[in-house]
């Protein structure tokens, strides 16, 4: 398994780690079939009216796409597979609020995964960034979700900075992209807590108040996601170019 899924029944709060601190937390294919799995059984868990994803060890809440995973694709430029795509709670209409513990790095693919939270506890060593424009190529989906999440601005600095510049805890609470901060090592535990407190209300205003929020952002994401294969597949390096750039990756960033 490459997930732990912890539920208290008295609090009504399940905890989803990413369990492979090993690889950053990076997400292969079984991870990203457990994510979906995981998503569906919640939605039929009446015991469970809120949930906290966090990453496993010290290092990386989440750092995308396994570079190792094999993602088989249809021969045809028409019918690419994102492997990542349905990766998140919402995309599996799961509307039970879930919200992030983040410590250390998220990143690239993570974005995924944030994107479809409600809202993220950070703690002081977490770093958020977007490689894909240093090892060539396009940031599409995580991009249009961050831009809904952040000003255009910082969302576009991210993207296009790639690994050359992180944004920092503070920053990102700066900006809107974290609602917390909190001592070091301590953001499981306070969004363990601010879930257990949404978790305490009725049911059914929660959900529908989650998906409402939702339903804000939906329509705009509709029609930028159907542009994404093409602006992907117009943008890309082949793959081997890509490893290239990512085998020389630079090793100096900046932090914000």
């Amino acid at each position: 398994m490459t997930l732990d899924l912890a539920a208290d029944k008295d609090t009504g709060v399940a905890v989803v780690t990413l369990d492979r601190p090993d690889r950053l937390n990076a997400i292969d294919l079984t991870m990203r079939d457990e994510l979906v799995s995981v998503w569906r059984q919640l939605r039929f868990d009446d015991t469970v009216r809120a949930v906290v994803l966090t990453g496993a060890g010290e290092r990386a809440f989440c750092t995308g796409l396994d570079r190792d995973a094999v993602v088989p694709q249809p021969d045809s430029p028409y019918m690419t597979d994102d492997p990542l795509l349905r990766v998140g709670p919402k995309s599996n209409d799961l509307w039970k609020p879930v919200l992030a513990a983040v410590r250390g790095m998220a990143c690239g693919g993570a974005f995924y995964l944030l994107g479809e939270t409600d809202f993220v506890i950070a703690d002081p060593t977490a770093a958020f960034f977007d490689p894909h424009t240093t090892y060539g190529m396009v940031s599409a989906y995580e991009s249009m979700l961050m831009a809904l999440r952040m000003p255009y601005g910082e969302a576009a600095r991210m993207a296009l900075m790639g690994s050359a510049e992180r944004l920092s805890a503070r920053r990102a609470y700066e900006i809107g992209l974290v609602s917390e901060v909190t001592e070091p090592g301590g953001a499981l535990a306070a969004a363990v807590d601010r879930a257990t407190v949404i978790a305490d209300c009725p049911a059914a205003g929660v959900q529908g108040t989650v998906r409402a929020l939702w339903a804000a952002r939906e329509a705009a994401l509709t029609q930028a996601f159907a542009q994404a294969p093409h602006l992907i597949a117009l943008g890309n390096l082949p793959n081997a170019r890509q490893t290239e750039l990512f085998r020389a990756r630079q090793r100096e960033f900046r932090t914000r």
